[in-house]
């Protein structure tokens, strides 16, 4: 097996390697203090998010096409999805506000850095993902704050100026490192040779900073899993319920007002939320039970997209 073949394995198995990291954390954070892999989970959620932003050009946020693409998940993730999390959470998880504020943080976090990969694995809208998960990622950074403290704050005690800072690493650093970085590699290499020969690797380095971030959350907390069974049997079917409900909601609005590529594109930049930034905010700013909550999400996100990309191949529910 080539390097390259290594490199690139667990981007080309999310639905394998997830759960397997997620099961060697759990049996690790029994035995080993992983907590010293804290000090690194900033840095490595920016180093998870640069990737994603290189070859971005901002310039492309000011083109108007695909306005009603833009409007819907807009619509979406910045109204529908922050409702339905915070009325799944007062049904739910009342006794929970701890797992309520995690599933409130996954809902204004948009803009996952992965919807562009599995754009071009789905044979969605590439130029539109990109633009739909660059302007996500940065109206979800301003606004995030915002929406935490109005929405979580009634749950937990929160510093909305320590979430601003935290969001501002993680997402406007790598932003603009990464347009320098292109503009960098065009000085050396054609367009067409990063397309074909670095852009395709940007999609593994992400995922190798994911690994990390999922096994540092879930081994710090592998005592609380084994410990709470009610809570855990309770935030995963809270967050079925909330992916299943975005999900459906997607795929009505992509089969009736949109065609496949566009569709596709819909459903990825508004389901994969970006559960690295989501880690970084929970794991420096709220209480360990809301950071559970958002490492337990990593079990649903990626796989749920892929199973209904393999039904919709089958039984297409989303026509070409």
């Amino acid at each position: 097996m080539s390097l390259r073949a290594v490199f690139t394995f667990p981007s080309r198995n999310l639905v394998a390697v997830i759960p397997c990291v997620i099961c060697v954390a759990l049996l690790c954070g029994l035995f080993v203090d992983t907590s010293p892999l804290k000090i690194l989970i900033l840095p490595v959620a920016m180093l998870t998010i640069f990737p994603a932003m290189i070859g971005f050009q901002p310039q492309e946020l000011l083109e108007l096409t695909d306005l009603r693409l833009m409007s819907v998940n807009l619509v979406l993730n910045f109204l529908v999805l922050p409702l339905a999390a915070l009325l799944i959470g007062k049904l739910f998880l009342g006794s929970w506000p701890e797992l309520q504020a995690g599933l409130l943080i996954i809902s204004v976090v948009p803009g996952g850095n992965m919807a562009v990969a599995f754009t071009m694995l789905f044979e969605g809208n590439v130029r539109a993902s990109l633009k739909l998960s660059t302007l996500n990622l940065i109206l979800g950074s301003l606004l995030a704050p915002l929406y935490l403290f109005f929405l979580a704050g009634t749950l937990v005690e929160i510093d909305i100026f320590h979430i601003g800072r935290t969001i501002g690493l993680v997402v406007f650093i790598p932003l603009f490192a990464g347009v320098y970085t292109y503009r960098m590699l065009l000085k050396k290499i054609s367009e067409e040779e990063f397309k074909e020969k670095i852009k395709p690797l940007l999609p593994a380095f992400s995922v190798w900073g994911l690994i990390y971030l999922l096994f540092t959350s879930i081994s710090m907390k592998a005592e609380m899993f084994f410990g709470y069974p009610e809570t855990i049997f309770q935030a995963l079917s809270c967050l079925l319920l909330w992916y299943c409900t975005i999900m459906t909601i997607c795929v009505i609005i992509g089969r009736n007002f949109f065609f496949y590529k566009d569709a596709m594109s819909l459903l990825l930049n508004v389901e994969l939320r970006n559960l690295p930034i989501c880690i970084g905010i929970a794991l420096t700013a709220f209480p360990p039970k809301t950071a559970m909550m958002i490492a337990l999400a990593f079990l649903f996100q990626q796989q749920l997209a892929i199973w209904f990309w393999k039904l919709n191949k089958k039984y297409p529910i989303i026509r070409h």
